[in-house]
């Protein structure tokens, strides 16, 4: 009878630990199931967007400095400002800045810092294509789409107290986000309904301040020629879906949506911007890989100079480009380290976007009141 009882004693004893056990590891799953749906849905304020996008410009001048030139910076600005007006969020505090390199592309960081490049301003040729190229940008930021591609595709893995806050995102969250968000806009990887969504609204911005919205087809056009020769995605060429697919779209929705706009405002362009671009045998590149390495290498090679090993192969493109791909997910440092390596390999041969920049990442200052935008707009004929 002793002996019953002893075991009987020690099998309770045993359940309750057991159970208990149970219980906690369920409650640490359940707590970590809490934080990832929280991951999955972070909610970025306005005043955290525009920390965001300081972060993210930062990076983007040091890596490609600035164009120290007042004229053409107000000039540039001018044009963005008449297109904001119409946006959905005019009352940002919209800055435009010109990136001192000869690589062809555009940036827009969130909270409303639209960054073009002096390459990008050479290959295009009138106002209306200008304005179509910001248009687009300017709806990246109106639509949150760097933003939404973060919170889309989990691009980091937070802790359950940074995601426990109400006030507002520490900044080891902003540090995590910015590092996603650049290397997101660095390699123009937005998913296909966001540049067609960018297209289309966009081209409505430019039509509606005046402009002819068939500017930014013309512009893709002349990206699609100087990119005729190159099998990787390369700066603005590297978006999803396809330049053809892209022109198609936007002339469907200028169809579609009646846009008759005309003025193209080809002189007062080229009394502004009086240098073209290179091409891309021309463009001085940096060692590496921008995009994934942060372009830490700042030594100028030739691309004739530079070609991709044999041995790398590119990989069939998906949906997303490298969203998901490349970031802070969560995972093991092996995994990490062969995504990020294998888009390593995807993003070689991108001179526009790993072009080699200038050494002052100082912004150039100017101010535009409303007075000033109204008499600019009297000159979109």
């Amino acid at each position: 009878m002793l002996a019953v009882a002893c075991l009987v004693c020690s099998a309770a004893s045993a359940h309750a630990q057991l159970g208990g056990l149970g219980d906690r590891l369920k409650q640490a799953q359940d707590a970590k199931n809490k934080v990832d749906q929280k991951v999955g849905q972070i909610r970025i304020s306005d005043a955290d967007e525009r920390k965001l996008g300081e972060e993210v410009s930062a990076k983007l001048r040091q890596e490609f400095g600035v164009y120290q030139d007042k004229d053409v910076t107000r000039y540039v600005s001018l044009v963005g400002k008449v297109l904001t007006q119409g946006s959905s969020r005019p009352q940002l505090d919209w800055q435009f800045i010109v990136l001192d390199t000869d690589g062809v592309n555009a940036f827009a960081s969130p909270g409303g810092i639209v960054h073009v490049t002096r390459g990008l301003l050479g290959l295009v040729k009138t106002e209306s294509e200008l304005a179509g190229v910001l248009g687009h940008e300017i709806t990246h930021v109106t639509a949150k789409h760097t933003v939404r591609a973060i919170e889309k595709n989990k691009l980091v893995s937070l802790t359950a107290q940074e995601v426990g806050g109400s006030s507002g995102l520490s900044e080891s969250v902003l540090s995590k986000l910015s590092a996603a968000a650049y290397k997101t806009i660095i390699s123009n990887a937005f998913d296909r309904d966001d540049e067609v969504e960018a297209d289309r609204i966009g081209i409505g911005l430019a039509n509606k301040a005046g402009y002819s919205p068939h500017g930014l087809a013309a512009v893709l056009t002349r990206l699609e020629e100087r990119n005729k020769n190159q099998d990787q995605p390369n700066g603005l060429f590297a978006s999803h879906p396809l330049i053809k697919d892209r022109i198609t779209n936007i002339a469907e929705a200028i169809a579609s949506g009646k846009l008759a706009a005309a003025a193209t405002v080809g002189p007062r362009y080229t009394t502004h911007i009086t240098f073209t671009s290179k091409s891309l045998a021309e463009v001085p590149v940096i060692n590496g890989s921008r995009g994934l390495t942060g372009g830490e290498a700042k030594d100028a090679k030739s691309t004739k100079d530079t070609p991709p090993p044999a041995e790398q192969k590119p990989e069939p493109k998906k949906k997303g480009g490298l969203l998901g791909k490349v970031g802070l997910t969560s995972g093991s440092q092996s995994q990490n380290t062969q995504t990020v390596a294998s888009a390593g390999a995807r993003g070689l041969g991108q001179p526009d976007r790993d072009a080699k920049g200038g050494g002052n990442p100082a912004r150039v200052a100017v101010t535009i009141n409303p007075a000033d935008v109204i008499e600019f707009k009297k000159g979109i004929v």
